[in-house]
């Protein structure tokens, strides 16, 4: 079935020389705006020929690393600065990044399990199919930036995925680790069937994702790495000059082989971790206790991790119910290599 063009349309002239700041613009008919428009951010910073660098941020709206410096970024690239072409969208989840929540408040779609979208679909079924069909088939490189939103802290790290095509696996992984993050990894996803992601690697594109803490807020410090990871990757793959500036001390390498690493709660009550990021875990050893608030009385379940390894990713608040992560656990390993 052949699809109807996107009803988005850009401000912006994608082949343009210069630097031009407009919308994505996306046509909605609600109660309190009948002929209206959700207004996605948009830079382009173009300067000759060269590759093309997709720069995403807000995916989830309440993930703010990635929002905050690409917006920084927006005001502050030159095309003089450039060679070739970037593209920036801080608030891809425009809704979603202006409601602060993960998911958007206009249908409750989450957009980063909506890919590769939907033309007629709903507002973020829209979004992605733009994505999809407009913007990634121009992108040579795509780094989408991520931390853990409300619900989840996480170190901060660059990540790739395990390809069947090995060479751009292997690009994807090298840009992982020039990002510069304290951590670089090779990432497992328990459905990556919808994710931005997929749809970016299987246009054969390569992606890299990031991790770069969380809470639903920010740090100076969570901001610093991200700020020097963009500049790095846009460097790395050669659309800024300079050098890649990496972490002092060096870099942590890590893999996450399988579901094993995710420790899902089969209850629901009060969690207390007993680990901190970072820490080293061994198998067996008690990560977390979850406490049953309906009652006292009663003994605390114990969660034990399944492998040995680092706690790379905790439960941020302490209510938790049925089914949300309270752990990840990732393998500390001495190289990643495709």
């Amino acid at each position: 079935m052949t699809l109807r063009p996107s009803p988005i349309s850009a401000t912006v002239d994608f082949d343009a020389d210069g630097v031009q700041h407009g919308f994505l613009k996306l046509p909605i008919s609600t109660d309190i705006s009948a002929w209206g428009a959700v207004m996605i951010p948009i830079t382009v910073v173009k300067n000759g020929e060269g590759p093309t660098a997709l720069l995403t941020g807000g995916n989830h709206g309440d993930e703010y690393e990635g929002i905050t410096s690409l917006l920084k970024l927006a005001n502050a690239l030159t095309a003089e600065d450039v060679s070739g072409r970037v593209i920036i969208v801080p608030c891809m989840n425009t809704p979603a990044v202006m409601a602060g929540k993960r998911t958007s408040p206009m249908d409750k779609g989450n957009l980063n399990r909506s890919f590769p979208g939907d033309p007629n679909g709903s507002v973020t079924l829209q979004i992605a199919d733009y994505f999809t069909r407009v913007l990634v088939p121009m992108s040579d490189v795509v780094l989408d930036l991520h931390s853990g939103g409300r619900t989840l802290d996480i170190l901060p790290f660059g990540a790739s995925h395990v390809l069947d095509d090995k060479a751009q696996q292997q690009a994807a992984l090298e840009g992982a680790k020039a990002f510069g993050a304290p951590y670089a990894m090779v990432m497992f996803e328990l459905d990556a069937e919808k994710l931005f992601d997929t749809a970016c690697e299987r246009q054969g594109k390569v992606f890299v994702a990031t991790e770069l803490g969380g809470g639903g807020t920010s740090t100076p410090q969570s901001m610093a790495i991200t700020e020097r990871g963009v500049r790095n990757f846009l460097i790395h793959y050669g659309l800024l000059e300079g050098e890649v500036d990496m972490p002092q001390g060096g870099q942590v390498y890590l893999d996450m082989p399988d579901a094993s690493c995710y420790v899902q709660s089969q209850h629901s009550g009060v969690l207390e971790l007993c680990v901190a990021l970072g820490d080293a875990v061994t198998k067996g050893q008690v990560l977390a206790y979850v406490y049953d608030m309906t009652r006292t009385g009663s003994e605390p379940v114990a969660y034990r991790a399944e492998r040995d390894g680092i706690l790379m990713a905790r439960r941020a608040p302490a209510l938790v119910n049925m089914g949300d992560t309270i752990a990840v656990i990732a393998d500390v390993v001495d190289r990643l290599e495709a």
